[in-house]
């Protein structure tokens, strides 16, 4: 986070030897790990709200796109509130019942003869 290497640590601790008294250094530095705490836990709680807000996000986009989607194929396949399945199969049915019989009721072509 603020990009601490060892040599930087060690300085910064020399420099607390030097200015902090002896008998003052425990209650410091434990002063220090529980700012150092606080200052972690912040930052985990901060991530977490971000990355659910993330989650939220996407989640809001992908209902976005499904309910774009399904509106597309609603419009694609015609549904208007009147689609019965079953009108269909029957349709269909009585298409192919009827087709050989509309064919083998259809007159038959008659052959010119040559000469008539």
């Amino acid at each position: 986070m603020f990009d601490f290497d060892a040599g930087k640590l060690i300085v910064i601790g020399i420099v607390a030897l030097v200015a902090i008294p002896s008998k003052d250094l425990p209650r410091v530095l434990r002063q220090l790990g529980q700012l150092t705490g606080k200052m972690r836990r912040m930052a985990a709680e901060f991530q977490g709200q971000f990355m659910d807000a993330m989650r939220e996000a996407e989640l809001h986009d992908l209902k976005k796109d499904l309910e774009k989607e399904v509106d597309s194929a609603v419009k694609g396949v015609g549904l208007n509130g009147s689609f019965d399945p079953m009108e269909q199969a029957r349709k269909q049915i009585a298409d192919t019942v009827e087709g050989p019989k509309k064919l083998a009721d259809a007159p038959l072509a008659r052959k010119e003869e040559p000469g008539a």
